[in-house]
């Protein structure tokens, strides 16, 4: 496929390419909106448009029939998504409660038209001459008016069920039968109509994140503000980023310092992270070299616009001839979203959660054609089908022997703030006894 580079300023034209992608069935923006520079990221933005080939989720075996796709495409830039129901097919696990959604559980494609932005440069690969797409993107036009959400947003499991549950969990702590689980409960809305494009340019200037995404595979659009990586490749190295350990901002400068001390002091918040670091180094142990797994920086701590987080990095050299799917596989879904072990508590969470996951702590990413790969974390994550109108997202917390209910039920709310923003939706139509 052709290629053109092109000098531009990179947040404006970002936004219209994001804009004029929307305009096609198939459409994907990776984003990382201005965080500090992420020495594992190829590209600032990844924007890509209409469909040469595709593949969807199929009802078993997707890691291979995957793995097909990404061979009869060898050198394409293919982006897609992993949905975290595809845990059953890993292993021994079924899910109680479908996904309403209705999202598939993988979709992958080779894009007609394919953007990137390093800096100010603008790289465009497409079959079309390139000056068409540039002058296309450049006449597109974007939203006049602001963001508003007309709609009402309520909760899959109440609050009195998620401490029912958050206790029960707990039990099974207690009993030895895991150490931790991440208990997650869905916010949903029907009959809406929405807007996601212009619902993802809000959410991320709420709350720009390194692994932002937008995606829509023809009803389906996924509106992420993620902070977190999963698993990404670069030549043979392996890198997984866990996020365990969460606080608020402050008001002041030094609240936000008192709470972020706190926060890197926090016995419940540093096993939660230390526990998600071991299950990480045992699931890239599957797929790595002898002694090569290694913890390259354990709780480091970095501040979003809602947030202070403790994020890990573990890193592991990859074996030789593994197929691209396979390390993904060996590592899927993310550990800081299940808990540990990490088959009896995906199998607690489903006997728990009221709703099925779907794409909600599944990734979402791209292969590029060097055979790299990375892939986010589907969390703080707004989804919309548009063809049954209806609105969804999930949160979740970590639940240890120490934890409290009503804390994380408030963390919860905590990690959606961005979300409850968005929509207009006040934190005390959930907080109320």
């Amino acid at each position: 496929m052709p290629s053109v580079d092109y000098q531009i300023d990179p947040s404006h034209f970002t936004k219209k390419a994001l804009q004029w992608a929307s305009l096609f069935n198939t459409a994907c923006g990776l984003l990382s909106n201005g965080r500090a520079h992420d020495p594992y990221s190829k590209f600032d933005a990844l924007i890509a448009a209409g469909t040469a080939a595709e593949f969807t989720g199929e009802t078993s075996a997707n890691f291979q029939a995957l793995q097909a796709f990404l061979n009869a495409h060898q050198g394409s830039w293919i982006p897609g998504f992993l949905a975290y129901d595809l845990k059953n097919e890993i292993e021994t696990l079924n899910t109680s409660h479908p996904s309403e959604q209705q999202t598939p559980n993988a979709y992958f494609f080779v894009p007609k038209h394919l953007i990137l932005i390093k800096g100010d440069r603008l790289t465009i690969e497409s079959d079309t001459p390139t000056d068409i797409i540039y002058e296309q993107i450049v006449n597109t036009a974007l939203p006049e008016k602001p963001f508003v959400f007309h709609g009402k947003i309520e909760a899959k499991m109440a609050k009195e069920n998620y401490i029912a549950a958050f206790q029960q969990l707990q039990r099974h702590i207690h009993q030895g039968d895991i150490y931790e689980v991440n208990l997650c409960q869905e916010f949903f809305a029907e009959d809406v109509a929405l807007n996601p494009i212009e619902a993802y340019y809000r959410l991320s200037d709420i709350s720009p994140t390194p692994f932002s995404a937008y995606f829509k595979a023809k009803e389906h659009h996924i509106i992420s503000a993620s902070p977190e990586r999963f698993l990404a490749k670069r030549d043979r190295l392996l890198i997984s980023q866990p996020i365990k350990g969460t606080a608020p901002r402050g008001k002041t400068k030094e609240e936000d310092s008192r709470l972020l001390n706190k926060l890197k002091a926090d016995k419940k918040e540093i096993s939660e992270n230390i526990m998600i670091v071991d299950l990480v180094r045992n699931d890239l142990t599957k797929s790595a070299e002898p002694a090569s797994v290694n913890v390259a920086e354990l709780m480091g701590v970095y501040t979003f616009k809602q947030v202070h987080q403790l994020i890990s990095t573990i890193t592991a050299r990859e074996k030789d001839q593994l197929e691209l799917t396979e390390s993904i596989k060996n590592t899927f879904p993310a550990g800081s979203m299940t808990g540990a072990p990490k088959v009896n508590a995906m199998r607690l969470i489903d006997q728990y959660e009221s709703s099925g996951r779907g794409i909600y702590a599944g990734s979402i990413g791209y292969f590029a054609p060097d055979g790299d790969y990375d892939f986010n974390v589907v969390i703080r994550t707004l989804l919309y089908n548009t063809n049954r109108k209806r609105l969804s997202f999930h949160v979740g917390g970590a639940i240890t022997a120490e934890a409290n209910a009503l804390n994380e039920y408030q963390e919860c709310l905590l990690k959606a703030s961005a979300i409850l923003q968005l929509l207009g939706v006040s934190y005390s139509d959930f907080t109320l006894p």
